[in-house]
Formats: structure tokens, sequence, C-alpha cells
């Protein structure tokens, strides 16, 4: 590996006087009347997110390729700036002065939520040319891959159809998701299931990943991080563009955007179709992903209205079950195991031994999960004078679909059907198919109210809040039977509905008391009513009721969420901070209606963050005579628990992680990450998190035979689906004018299924080994083509990077342990190609 990375970088370092002959332009940014520099400005190289001003008003780009360019600075209630720039081999500084009285861009709508330098937490930007360059078609998650203390999963194998992950440790039930300060976490589960919105990073302008607890945002609170997603920027210049890729398993994307610019200096429309298709690394794990965007904005000078709507349509075959433990291992006498305890029978336990490691459970050619989800958002940005300024929305969600089943054997009483008689026999059971419907409906508004003065910078403030709500049915639909006893055609043996009404408020300031010393605050109240009426249907198995039974439930939430940070500046691009946050939450919908008798009811999680670190940033230096960029930044973190929900590393029938409180619980750790870019023609990012994970007086608990819990000691152990720890690398080159490499190194230590810590329910530790390979030529007869390679998991290793597992005692009588995993695609590749118009 130590020889690869070495030859790899020699590779990238290959000198070629056109790709040196770049120099880095930097500038300061004021307002043209008052001469008042201008925070937070985006600097935009050629239509691409490059750099933003900071606190003084100042910005850098480390390189610009020579020949001509078009320089765009744009900031709320300012005119924009567009000049000419042309390429040089030396620095070049400017003054930028800008006009009052301009358009109002998108990005002031998320402004509210987002973190920055003074609100001393840790938080990765990622710009829309971030995302464009690893997006090959997978799903959003596995963009995110190479950001501090991330660790992506994909049920298929491949990065496409339903993926997941997790930061800190932490999934997507305590990731808080939004798009344009919209949530787009499940009220009920708080999963986001991006397998529903396909290609949505090729519609995303700028996207913000805090890690903690983080700044208040709509929707339930950060147990881990969140992510601020933004599709709001405006591009005035017309525009067509068409991605397409093709790979293995059969994975095929095709998207085509497009753009009208600005029309009549004040309209704007925007659209994106997508189509992604993969037959998944494992067997039977197709996805057919089908997605649109299109958004149509009016602007005029202090007001900007803009309608979005975006849509995905997804059907992937069932592999939530995953593969058993002897199917990977080749160990015959546990297979065995797993047939006498009737985990799987005779003939699945053939198939696991042909299909090995890509082995899936299900035969039912249909056994699919169909999903719509519709969103409709206004947005609306207006300018209140020259230090004020408003945005607020109105959303909809209109979701619905179903998984479709077929089950063996099924008791008739269990779906409250009658026996069937035949002549003198009685008949308990049938086969049967059935459908799993959710049908649902998300809406609400949102708004912020933010001080941001020109003349003076020293204290900017937010007042914003939400209020949303959920109305969701959930049923169960029997489409066929081999004996239909009683029943009617879709005959409905389960139905209930769930109604969550969430509202927020908060306040927020940062204050610079001295010019070295910022303070921030930020003050939430949230609000949860959440209603259960009705049944649900539990799956035949020895740990669960059998049937439908009542799941009626009445809950009521009130949380206070307090933050507060100071951040002291020691040099110029030198930055000490610490930060003491609380964030709150409810169960999810599966903490109450799935819990076993056994367990008390399902209580709000507490968290206590504490933060604090350095940062560095060196935009402009030189090392060995070339001109660097060196940023450098050390996070540590200490997140203590009161009734921390974790999995117990059990699923549900349909495959949602099983939770339960701990009393005692903390996260501590460090994130180390570092950037040096050589006038971007070479460059090495890392991060590395170190952490313990740890339950306080956690009590192990295993079932007899009569399913009466048996309770260990209490001792401290280690947190589920924890890693210790967690590393990502990326070294990236452009040897020739337009060739870009790269290759991305990711390590992941010893994960836990459960919360035992036994090391015979884990998933190995794994390191992965990807490359990629972007080719862009500007022809005469289009803007741009761009052939790209992305060639994963190139040392062919094989891996699982999830899993669960569960317990009892067995047919043999003592205890007999089940584990199941997520194997990952050893080697395989994508291939791209695109056009701009």
């Amino acid at each position: 590996m130590k020889n690869l990375l070495v030859l790899g970088a020699a590779l990238l370092a290959l000198p070629c006087t056109s790709a040196w002959a770049q120099g880095p332009v930097s500038g300061t940014l004021t307002d043209a009347q008052t001469g008042t520099a201008l925070p937070g400005a985006t600097v935009l190289l050629d239509g691409l997110a490059s750099a933003a001003t900071d606190a003084a008003g100042t910005f850098s780009i480390p390189a610009v390729a020579a020949g001509a360019h078009e320089l765009r600075i744009t900031f709320v209630g300012y005119e924009p700036l567009v000049q000419r720039l042309q390429g040089q081999p030396t620095q070049q500084q400017l003054q930028a002065r800008l006009q009052p009285g301009g358009v109002l861009t998108g990005e002031a709508l998320v402004t509210a939520s987002r973190a920055n330098e003074r609100t001393a937490t840790a938080y990765t930007n990622l710009g829309k040319e971030d995302l464009q360059k690893r997006n090959f078609g997978q799903d959003l998650p596995y963009l995110l891959d190479q950001t501090p203390s991330v660790v992506v999963t994909s049920d298929a194998g491949a990065g496409v159809g339903y993926t997941d992950l997790r930061i800190r440790g932490t999934g997507t039930t305590g990731i808080n998701m939004t798009i344009n300060g919209v949530p787009l976490n499940d009220a009920e589960s708080h999963g986001a299931f991006l397998v529903n919105l396909s290609d949505l990073a090729s519609s995303v302008s700028s996207l913000q990943v805090q890690r903690g607890v983080g700044t208040s945002q709509n929707g339930g609170a950060a147990f881990g991080a969140s992510v601020n997603i933004s599709t709001l920027n405006n591009r005035r210049e017309a525009y067509g563009e068409t991605q397409n890729s093709v790979g293995s398993f059969g994975t095929v994307k095709n998207t085509v955007q497009f753009g009208s610019g600005l029309v009549g200096q004040h309209f704007t429309f925007d659209g994106r179709l997508s189509r992604i298709k993969s037959d998944g690394y494992m067997n039977r794990a197709a996805s057919d992903l089908k997605s649109y965007y299109f958004a149509a904005g009016y602007q005029q000078k202090n007001t900007l209205l803009k309608f979005i709507t975006f849509s995905g349509r997804e059907k992937t075959y069932q592999a939530w079950n995953g593969v058993p433990e002897p199917a990977l291992t080749g160990n015959r006498q546990l297979l065995q195991n797993f047939v006498d305890n009737g985990e799987l029978t005779e003939s699945d336990a053939a198939r696991a031994v042909q299909e090995g490691r890509r082995y899936s459970a299900y035969t039912y050619d249909n056994q699919t999960d169909n999903y719509q989800q519709n969103h409709y958002q206004l947005h609306l940005s207006q300018g209140l004078g020259d230090d004020w300024n408003l945005g607020a929305a109105l959303h909809l969600t209109r979701g619905f679909g179903y998984y479709e089943s077929f089950r063996a054997r099924r008791k008739f009483v269990n779906y409250g059907l009658a026996n069937v008689v035949l002549g003198g026999d009685t008949l308990t059971r049938t086969d049967l198919i059935d459908r799993k419907w959710l049908d649902n409906y998300f809406y609400g508004g949102t708004f912020a109210l933010n001080y941001q003065p020109k003349a003076d910078d020293r204290l900017q403030a937010t007042l914003g809040g939400a209020w949303n709500r959920y109305d969701g049915d959930h049923y169960g639909e029997i489409i066929w039977a081999q004996y239909a006893s009683n029943g009617s055609i879709r005959q409905r043996y389960y139905a209930s509905n769930a109604l969550k009404t969430d509202y927020n408020g908060y306040a927020r300031a940062t204050w610079q008391v001295l010019p070295q010393l910022s303070l921030y605050g930020d003050l939430q109240l949230r609000h949860i009513k959440y209603t259960i009426k009705g049944n649900q249907h539990k799956p035949d198995a020895a740990n669960a009721v059998k049937g439908v039974v009542d799941v009626s439930t009445r809950a009521r939430y009130t949380f206070f969420n307090p933050k507060a940070g100071a951040t002291l500046t020691l040099a110029e691009g030198q930055q000490l901070y610490a930060s003491f946050a609380v964030g709150q939450r409810e169960p999810v919908r599966s903490d109450f209606t799935d819990r076993p008798a056994t367990e008390p009811a399902a209580r709000a999680e507490r968290l206590n963050d504490f933060e604090g670190g350095y940062r560095l940033t060196l935009p402009q230096t030189r090392l060995l005579g070339v001109p660097t960029a060196v940023r450098f930044e050390a996070n540590g973190f200490y997140m203590r628990y009161r009734n921390q929900l974790v999995a117990t590393g059990q699923l549900n029938d349909v495959g949602t992680p099983l939770r339960t409180n701990v009393a005692r619980s903390y996260r501590r750790g460090v994130e180390l990450t570092g950037l040096i870019s050589a006038d971007d023609k070479i460059s090495l990012s890392s991060t590395l998190t170190l952490s313990q994970n740890r339950i306080l007086g956690y009590q192990d608990v295993t079932y007899d035979a009569e399913y009466k819990p048996m309770v260990g000691e209490a001792r401290t152990s280690t947190i589920s689906y924890s890693p210790g720890a967690v590393s990502a690398h990326t070294l990236e080159g452009q040897p020739l004018k337009g060739l870009r490499l790269a290759l991305l190194y990711k390590t992941v230590s010893r994960q836990y299924l459960d919360n035992s810590e036994n090391s015979r329910r884990s998933l190995q530790a794994y390191q992965v080994l990807d490359a990629r390979v972007r080719y862009t030529i500007r022809p005469t007869f289009v803007k741009e083509i761009e052939l790209g390679l992305l060639v994963s998991n190139i040392l062919n290793r094989e891996y699982a990077a999830n899993g669960y597992t569960y317990n009892y005692l067995g047919a043999s009588g003592g205890l007999d342990t089940f584990n199941w995993y997520y194997p990952q695609a050893t080697r395989n590749f994508l291939a791209s190609v695109g056009v701009k118009f």
C-alpha cells in the first residue's frame, strides 16, 4: 500500500509547463459607498463556487488556469459584480467594490441555518464543483464519504438503491437533513431515505455538514450531525448539460439539465431529468430510480420568489435482510445451526452455499419496494431596508408507496382470517402475497429574519422557526392467497394513522466583542405532539407479538435547546473556538410500536455537546517556490448523553433497526483534517477521527427458551456501530491540462453489531482504495466535454460495512448467535461522459 501511494504521488506530480502556468487570485470586497468590508459574499469562477469572503472581506482562489475566465461576486442586497479575468502564472490582487441595491440571491435563504467561522462548531462546506467531481451516479451518502467521521454503506453493495451513512457513529435517525431549510427526515422514523430522491446531488448548489449538535435546525435535533442542502442558487446564463454513466452490475445513469438564465432581468427557469438503473452487487437487488427537478424564480431589486418542485420514484428489489454469516465464511456447521433453528430453510441453505457473499434471501420475482415522493417548495427572500432581510418558505411533501412480499405458510388468524375447512381437513395456514403501504403528507412553513448590517458587521442576528405537520396512513393489503378464506380482494388486515405536529422557534446572534474575540449564542424552543391510532401487523417470530396488535400512542414533548460559543483569532488565518450545545429529541415510531413488552416505554434523549478546536487557514503561502494553500483543523468533542437510544443489533420486519434507551453514555474524540494544495495542481487532503463511544453500566439482555429475559452484570461497553477510528485521504493532481487524477483511501476500524462489545458479533475493520480520473476538453462546437472513470475497491477487498445480530437459546440448548451482513462490492467501475452546451 505504501509503495502504491508513493507511486500515485509521483505520477500526479509529473511536471508539465502548461499545467503549472497558473497563479492565485486574491482580493478584498467592500461596499462601494462606505468602504466597509463585506464578509460572507459568494465568489464564483466560471459559474462555480470557488471562495467566500471572510470577516475582513478578503477572499482567495488558490489557482486560476491560463486563459480567459469570468469572475462573479454576489452578496445579499448588492448588485452582482461580473468581470473578465485572465489567468497568469503570478499572483493577482483585486480590489472589488459592490454597489448597494442588488437583487437578493437564493443563498440568503439558507444563511440562517449555516455554520460559519464565528459559530464555534465543526463543519465542512461542499460546493457544486466538489459534488460534481464525485458524482458518477451513486447516492448522496457516497459523495460524502471523504468528509470527517463519515461511514457509508449500501444494502445492494454498490452505492445505488438503499444507502446509508453514519457520522460519529450516529445513523440517519440522528442526522438532521434539510433541503433549503425544509426538513427532509421522515417525521415518524427520522430517517432520510435518499433512495427516494436519486441524483439529488446534480441539483445541489451547496451543502454543509455540521458535526455534533451544531446550529438550530428545523426538524429533529442533530444527535451526530446535520446535513444542510441548498438548491437555491441562480445561474444568470442559459445552459444545457447532460451526464451519462455506465458501469459494473448493469449500472446506468442518464441526466439532462437545462436552465434559461436570467430572462427579461426578472425570471429564471431550471430543470433536471434523471434515471439510474442498477442490478446491484447482491443477487436480486436491482434498483430502478427516476427523478426530476424544476425551479421557476422571479427577482427584482429586493425580492426573490422561487417555486421548486422535485420528485423521485424508486423500485428496488428488497435486499434489507442481508447475508447470513455462513454464506460469507463457508462454515458448514454454522450453516446447519441456522437451519436447525429455523433461520434458513434447507433450500435457502443450499442457495447460500451456491451464491456465497452475494446471496439474497428472496426469490419471488416482485419482492420489491415501490415508493414515490413529491416535494413542493415556495421560497421568498425579501430585503427590508439596508440591514434586514427575510427568508420564508411554504412546503408540501407527498409520499406514497408500498413494498410487496411473498409470505409462506402464514397463519390465517394473524391476518384476521378464518381457518379454511376442505372436506374433513382444517387448514390454518396459507401462502400469500401482501403489500404494506405508506400514504402520507408533510406540510408547513419556515421563516428566518436576518439582521446583517452593512456598515458594521460586529453584531449579526437571526430570529427563525417553523411549523410542520405530518399526516400518514400505514396499512396492509393481501393481494393474493393460495386459500382466500373469508378475505376479499385487497383484504386490508391492519391500518393506522399517525398525526405529528412539530413547531420550533429560535434566536441566534454572533457578536464581535473585540477585534479578536467573537461570541455566539443560540436559543431554541421546540414542541412536538404525536398521536398514533389503529393497529399494526407483527411478524411471526419468537421475539415479537404475533398477528395484528393495537399500537395507539399519544406523546407530547417540549425541549429547550441552548447553545453558546466563542471564537478567538490568534493571528491572521488562525482561530481557537469552543462551544456548548444541548440537543433533545423524541423517540421514533418503531421505538413505540416495536418495543418488546418486557422493556419500559421509550424515553426522549438528551445530549450535552462540548466542542473545541483550532483552525489554520493559509490561502497564500509558498513552499519550494510554489504558491500553496494550507488548511488544518483539530476538533475535540465530548458528547454526553442521557437516555440515548442505541441500536440493539436487531431489525424489525421492514429492516428498521430496533433501539433501546441506555441511561448514561458518551462519545468523545478528536477529528483532524488537513489540506495542502500546490497551485491547485496537486493536493493532499486527509481526515482522521479517533474516538471512544461508551455505555456506562450496560447490562446485556438475552432470552431463554420461554423468551424470559436474562440480564447480565452491569459494565462499561462500546456503543454499537461506532468505530474507534475512521480516516479518509484524497491525493489529487493535474499532470496535464484538463486531466485530473485522484486516489481515495478509506479506513474504518472494527464496529460492534450490538452493545455487548463481543467480537463474535462485529464488523471487521476494512480499508478501501478507489481511483478517479476526469479529463476535460473544450472544443469549438460545445462548451465542454468531460470524460470520467471511477474504479472502486481497486484492491478487490471483500468486506461488509453493515450488519445486524440476534441471539437466543437455540435447538442445542446453548446460546446461539445469528449474524447477518451487508457485503460491499469487490472491484467495480463507473465510466461517465458529460457535455455542457
